[in-house]
């Protein structure tokens, strides 16, 4: 309120975590597969589910606590 900005610095190691949910995602022979299936779901289907919720945990997470 004072006038003066804090400069941002570009770089937290809490990004770091972006590249867990980029990985696990981006590498389709870890999860092609129709076994273990889970509420008759098979493991393709529910891994990708499961990833879109732990995505949106990680992000709350980075955002959080990256906030200035």
């Amino acid at each position: 309120m004072d006038g003066t900005q804090k400069k941002r610095d570009g770089w937290s190691w809490w990004y770091a975590l972006f590249l867990i949910q980029f990985a696990a995602v981006l590498w389709p022979p870890f999860y092609n597969r129709i076994e273990p299936v889970w509420l008759g779901l098979p493991f393709f289907y529910w891994y990708q589910l499961l990833w879109v919720i732990l995505s949106g945990l990680i992000t709350a997470v980075i955002y959080i606590a990256t906030d200035d």
